[in-house]
């Protein structure tokens, strides 16, 4: 019998699959030594096309699940309290995003590096979620009917028009701001086009919350989304090589050369069919769990690999340079640290919050007399040099 419950535990495991994914491409990518990235490779293929599915399905199912939060609830408009909550959580995600990126030996020398204003998979979720907050309130000062409209809108928009922006690398903006757009800097993700995957994700959470009671309603979505998901890997290309044909619009094949934001789409779709068609079977507690702790996840894998804070990550000592079987175990054994870890701070989060927090205030209670004092003499020189001035 199947479990009654509000909880979309398909979508859970989905999670859990894709920061999974992303625990491994991560690792493999930044220390597999560049001697052995043979393309030619059919086991280094598969895994070079797989891991590319990996963040098109993490942006997808980010935006479902919190679109379907957002409108589960009777209140409308600024009254839903998952509004507010959804704003300190985009707020929330910018802020852990920088802090990721933060070198505190160079903080100390009052130093900010490039690094520290790249945009990553955090600032590109927390812009999206703030991105659907804003368009369901604009629907629901309007008409509610918009919402899935101007979010189908966003995505195709973003997708089509990726050719035309691709290249573009805003120079008119400051760097800080321009990381959002471009990849030229040094940003991994950028809000276009990654946001398009979250807003058709937010779309199809309404879709699905519209329709999940109908009778055979698993049946019909799996049907339809191996039916989408198949022709967009494998007809879309095509089909724009046809509008170009029609109407001369050189952005269709220029779309056509290139279109692996909407192959990459098909693939979420194949995805997503996969999860339902095994969702009787995908509720182990343990890995759903995963699928619910994917920040923290994100976070620890962070600073082991990369070293945030410190420099001291993995990456700095193994980078490009460990063979296949030697990053294979790595990989298992990362994924099982990072996730294990983060089930341990989630289970203990009060607590550990309350520790550190007592950290902290024991130490600001030490050095504030000292920065007082401090204070208080650059306070009083600056009087003098302005008297001095003055006289």
């Amino acid at each position: 019998m199947e479990i009654k419950s509000t909880r979309l535990y398909f979508i859970d495991a989905l999670r859990a699959w894709a920061i999974l994914m992303m625990l491994q491409g991560h690792f493999i990518d930044g220390l597999l030594d560049n001697a052995f990235r043979d393309n030619s490779n059919t086991g280094f293929t598969l895994w070079k096309y797989f891991r590319g599915i990996t963040a098109p399905v993490f942006f997808t199912v980010s935006g479902f699940i919190f679109t379907y939060l957002l409108i589960r609830v009777p209140q409308k408009g600024f009254d839903n309290p998952r509004v507010k909550k959804g704003i300190k959580r985009g707020l929330e995600l910018l802020a852990i995003g920088y802090l990721l990126r933060l070198n505190l030996g160079g903080l100390l020398q009052g130093k900010l590096y490039d690094a520290f204003f790249f945009v990553d998979v955090l600032h590109c979720i927390g812009v999206s979620l703030l991105l659907i907050i804003g368009v369901y309130l604009l629907a629901y000062s309007k008409k509610l009917v918009l919402f899935p409209i101007v979010l189908v809108t966003i995505t195709l928009s973003l997708f089509i028009l990726e050719p035309l922006y691709a290249k573009s690398t805003f120079s008119f903006l400051p760097d800080a701001l321009a990381n959002y757009l471009t990849r030229t800097n040094g940003s991994v993700f950028t809000i276009i086009p990654w946001v398009g995957y979250t807003t058709f994700g937010a779309f199809a959470s309404l879709l699905f919350t519209k329709y999940k009671e109908k009778e055979n309603f698993y049946m019909r979505a799996i049907g339809m989304s191996i039916g989408v998901g198949a022709i967009l890997i494998f007809l879309s290309s095509d089909f724009f090589v046809l509008m170009k044909e029609v109407t001369g619009i050189q952005l269709f094949e220029a779309i056509s050369f290139n279109n692996y934001l909407f192959i990459r789409l098909g693939d979420v779709f194949l995805a997503f069919a996969v999860f339902m068609i095994l969702r009787k079977w995908l509720k182990n507690s343990t890995f759903l769990k995963i699928g619910q702790s994917t920040l923290s996840i994100y976070v620890i894998h962070f600073i082991i690999l990369y070293g945030s804070f410190t420099g001291l990550g993995l990456y700095r000592f193994f980078h490009h340079s460990l063979s296949p079987s030697v990053v294979i175990i790595g990989a298992i054994v990362f994924m099982i640290v990072c996730s294990f870890t983060a089930l341990v701070y989630e289970k203990h989060k009060k607590s550990i919050k309350e520790y550190v927090g007592t950290i902290f205030q024991k130490a600001w209670s030490s050095t504030e007399p000292i920065l007082k004092t401090s204070f208080s003499k650059a306070r009083n020189l600056l009087f003098k040099l302005f008297g001095l001035v003055k006289n």
